[in-house]
């Protein structure tokens, strides 16, 4: 094992960082405050640095971990009791110290991200804790900010439409603007490796996983997107020093099972991969991407040994390095996730990862006995040391190219300068403006009008809100409407309504003057589906909005008008209601297609199918 003490996580001053980390910013020829091509940093002293490391720090540097607690040296004691339970330490800065891993990766859950100041001395307590080890190196700290229904730092954040949302509104410039400033907000909390784009092509209405966090089905539009979030987070001024990451590969779009809780096949030909899945990860590396997750699901056109393609040497290594050309990190999904624990132990998998072609190990359910399995790899002569290295010099690319090595600490200065200000929420809500899809407007419902129907009220599901905004969905959106002039009120019905929680909100709508519903993954026995009609026969004008998924309007045929806004998050319902009130028209065009509920072989709303006003 690893040198098992703490260590001091006080912010030390620069000079101390210096010495501490035995001169890195020398040996990297990085000067202070110079203007060093980070870019293109100089192998040979990287694999100097690789030298002077011992085995055991090899190995730790391979892992990205989980931690509970919002401060890397005194968390609460409920965040103590399960580090010490699921991995052996205290706090994050023992963590840095006995296992001595690569990278962090911060959670909601783990209460890792309380609000952005905190999240700020978090990163810099965790940097702190491993700089001032013998040999220390810097943190490559990560989170999935995907935006939609998966962040992991909410409110006072900006947050922006999710992917499917970006995908109706079908502007390359907005998914370039999405990951410059995402990437800006990142960058001045210490999350330097955002788990973003998604560049699944979404072609299965039943993927449990992907949906509405994926641009879309069409390849093409899908490819376009991703490159242009890669460039937003990889390229711009204030982003750069934040890696993006395609994920996940080789494509997880078309799928019915859940890689969290099963064992996914995919059964695309190589030449429908080629066709539909590759496309956006090729877009992703002529981008420049500086690192792509692998996917927990099996592909036997590409592999058929029954492997998932994160242990897969002939897709990680034989087709995604050889023959896309493509040297940068490759990241595994999380290793805790059952895809990948299917058909080995949780001490094998970190090790076939690795032979597969893999450099970063994420989040294994127990990181004691992933850590000591590589060890024992290469102590048995399975791994080679040198094998090790060649991801070191990946990883340690990356963050010299990120200049963590001159750059490892945030400020609170930055934070205020940087996160949730004025310009970018604005910049979120004009996005949001161009994705809402209207799919129905029979007899021109809508916009609705303040003078001929005042009083609305909003039912529907309230699922939890997915990334810190303030919900639930059917306050937020009788809240916007109320700003707009009407006057709103808010009846959650929930997700399965009970027969008399839908005579309720019936016997509620006749004082209203218009029913605004949200639905929530409608299916052709759900009891949202028998509130909508119910809704319908009391004569009220209903309008649907579907908060995920755009395919919930198959199921409500006699609905006079309804929205797809592809997300419950505050940003896009407060653009939906300003669709909804006719503040700005609908812009979005659907990114999938809908099938029928009657016969899913028929297409009812083609990719491209939204309407407008005055027209429909």
């Amino acid at each position: 094992m690893p040198d098992t003490s703490p260590g001091n996580t006080a912010r030390p001053a620069r000079r101390t960082v210096l010495t501490a980390t035995t001169g890195l910013t020398t040996a990297l020829a990085l000067p202070l405050g110079g203007t060093a091509h980070a870019s293109a940093p100089d192998d040979r002293k990287l694999r100097a640095l690789i030298a002077r490391m011992t085995l055991p720090e090899k190995v730790g540097q391979l892992f990205v971990m989980r931690v509970y607690g919002h401060s890397a040296t005194t968390p609460d004691q409920a965040d103590i009791d399960a580090n010490l339970k699921e991995i052996g330490v205290r706090t994050a800065a023992e963590l840095v110290a006995r296992y001595r891993v690569g990278g962090i990766i911060y959670f909601t859950w783990a209460h890792n991200t309380r609000d952005p100041h905190q999240i700020a001395d978090l990163s810099n307590g965790i940097q702190g804790a491993s700089l001032t080890q013998p040999r220390g190196l810097p943190v490559l700290i990560s989170t999935d900010q995907e935006h939609g229904i998966v962040c992991r730092v909410g409110e006072p954040a900006t947050l922006f439409p999710g992917a499917m949302a970006i995908g109706a509104g079908g502007s390359r410039s907005d998914a370039r603007t999405l990951g410059r400033i995402a990437g800006q907000e990142l960058r001045a909390l210490g999350i330097r490796q955002n788990y973003s784009p998604v560049a699944d092509v979404n072609v299965n209405p039943a993927n449990p996983v992907i949906g509405v966090r994926s641009f879309g089905a069409d390849p093409h539009a899908v490819a376009g997107l991703v490159a242009a979030e890669v460039a937003g987070y990889q390229r711009s001024p204030h982003a750069r020093q934040v890696a993006a990451t395609a994920k996940h590969f080789p494509g997880h779009g078309d799928t019915a099972v859940d890689s969290h809780y099963g064992f996914p096949v995919i059964t695309h030909t190589r030449a429908q991969w080629e066709s539909l899945d590759a496309p956006p990860f090729r877009a992703a590396i002529r981008a420049g991407i500086d690192s792509i997750m692998t996917a927990h699901i099996m592909v036997p056109a590409l592999d058929d040994s029954g492997d998932p393609a994160t242990l897969s040497r002939p897709i990680l290594t034989g087709i995604l390095r050889e023959e896309l050309g493509y040297d940068g990190l490759v990241v595994t999904d999380s290793l805790g996730m059952e895809g990948v624990r299917t058909k080995y132990g949780d001490d094998r998998v970190p090790v076939l990862a690795l032979k597969a072609g893999v450099d970063q190990l994420l989040n294994p359910p127990s990181l004691d006995i992933a850590w000591n399995a590589v060890l024992k790899a290469v102590q048995d002569g399975e791994l080679t040391e040198a094998r090790l290295d060649e991801s070191l010099l990946r990883i340690l690319r990356l963050k010299a190219k990120l200049r963590l090595f001159e750059e490892p600490y945030v400020s609170q200065g930055g934070v205020d300068r940087n996160v949730g200000t004025r310009s970018h929420l604005a910049a979120a809500d004009r996005i949001a403006e161009r994705t809402t899809t209207l799919l129905v407007n029979d007899g021109r419902l809508l916009p609705l009008s303040r003078r001929t129907h005042p009083k609305v009220l909003v039912v529907g599901a309230d699922p939890a809100s997915p990334s810190g905004t303030t919900g639930p969905p059917t306050g937020v959106l009788a809240a916007a409407l109320t700003e707009l002039g009407f006057t709103a009120t808010a009846l959650s019905t929930g997700t399965s309504p009970s027969a008399a929680t839908v005579a309720r909100a019936v016997e509620a709508a006749r004082t209203a003057d218009a029913v605004v519903v949200g639905t929530y993954n409608v299916t052709a026995s759900s009891t949202q589906k028998t509130l909508v009609e119910q809704l319908l026969a009391s004569g009220r004008p209903v309008v649907a909005v579907a908060v995920r998924n755009p395919y919930d309007v198959a199921h409500l045929p006699t609905v006079r008008a309804c929205l797809a806004s592809y997300s419950w998050t505050d940003v896009e319902l407060r653009a939906a209601a300003r669709v909804i009130a006719g503040r700005v028209a609908p812009r979005g065009r659907l990114p999938v297609p809908v099938q029928r509920a009657d016969d899913p072989t028929r297409v009812l709303y083609p990719v491209g199918h939204g309407l407008s006003y005055g027209r429909g």
